[in-house]
């Protein structure tokens, strides 16, 4: 299967055009997905190639819309619902959690819910305290919701893909740093399956696990360990449930070593989760104490100023890494950094929405 570069919003594009032309039970629905812009450019122009009644703007009433999606699901059809923010996603945390959660168990198994809902995180020109949490924990706690999060474009397409065709219903988190990042994308219909986290990187001395953007900082973090001799196993969740951790528990066997990142908070964030896992199953072949590399315990600063000393760097991966091993490291360079180096990724990056 041939491949070519794409950026991770024209993978999503990708997967749900290709979605939509091979199952007629597949149909889209949210805030802006019809309009010129369409959601970062994943959902542009798909409204004139498939109508209205399969990709349908929808009021600004997500308990409502989540409960007519759901709906949709329990009589046969496959919706994929997108919001602009995780924290719209909130007002209807009864229909995701309470309801298409527990619908098959309830119903012992007669019934399912298969829908996918799209939420987008992450940081960026001042998203601020209430547009830019990254509460992937939250929906992770739930047992009967499946929690995706990629990292690059190869895996959003073949996880979206394998999300819209699952009998689940799917949270599928999507972080807007990531959308003009380009990586290889096979043309055409593949898969990427659900809880199997990917190695991107090999190395004997510590393990550095992440997932959606903090794949990004890890990889980065892990290339400035390699320039001082310090070889780290990237890996990258993919999916936080279900999650199988053989890959983690593996590396750390091999390393003794593990820094975990997150773009969530520390405090029960699921960093937490993949610490836990491992001191439980592998606590004997730990060689240090474990690190997680998250935010900290207050709401999302608005101003670029502060946001330069909110959000972790690849150096502060690196540090915690190189601590590990008893090597000293500098000190992230936070204080001579741009302005604008933690609220805009890059030059690509032309807004919030």
């Amino acid at each position: 299967m041939s491949s070519r570069l794409v950026k991770f919003s024209q993978a999503i594009h990708e997967a749900l055009d290709l979605s939509l032309a091979a199952d007629p039970r597949v149909f889209l629905l949210g805030l802006g997905i019809s309009d010129p812009v369409g959601v970062f450019g994943t959902t542009r122009d798909l409204v004139k190639k498939y109508g209205e009644r399969r990709v349908q703007d929808m009021p600004i009433s997500e308990n409502a819309m989540t409960g007519v999606a759901l709906g949709a699901a329990l009589t046969g059809m496959r919706p994929v619902m997108s919001h602009m923010r995780l924290e719209f996603s909130m007002l209807a945390m009864d229909q995701m959690s309470n309801q298409a959660a527990k619908w098959h168990y309830m119903f012992g198994g007669r019934a399912s819910a298969p829908m996918v809902i799209r939420m987008i995180v992450g940081r960026g020109w001042g998203q601020g305290p209430q547009h830019s949490q990254s509460l992937h924990a939250w929906f992770a706690h739930i047992p009967g919701l499946k929690v995706v999060m990629p990292a690059n474009s190869h895996d959003a397409k073949g996880l979206l893909i394998s999300a819209i065709e699952d009998d689940n219903p799917v949270i599928f988190i999507e972080h807007r740093w990531l959308y003009n990042i380009e990586g290889h994308v096979p043309e055409g219909i593949y898969r990427v399956p659900l809880g199997v986290p990917r190695l991107v990187r090999e190395g004997g001395d510590v393990t550095i696990v992440g997932s959606s953007y903090a794949t990004v900082d890890a990889v980065r973090g892990a290339a400035l360990l390699a320039e001082q001799g310090i070889q780290a196993d990237v890996i990258d969740l993919r999916t936080l449930s279900p999650l199988d951790d053989t890959m983690i528990l593996e590396s750390v066997r091999k390393t003794g070593r593990l820094v975990v990142c997150d773009q969530g908070t520390l405090t029960a964030g699921y960093a937490g989760e993949i610490v836990a896992r491992v001191a439980e199953k592998a606590f004997s072949d730990l060689k240090a104490p474990p690190v997680r590399i998250a935010l900290p315990d207050i709401p999302t600063p608005t101003t670029r100023a502060l946001a330069n000393y909110y959000y972790p760097l690849p150096g502060h991966v690196a540090k915690a890494a190189a601590g590990l091993l008893g090597r000293d490291w500098p000190e992230p360079f936070d204080s001579v950094m741009p302005a604008d180096m933690l609220d805009v990724p890059d030059a690509s990056f032309n807004g919030p929405f």
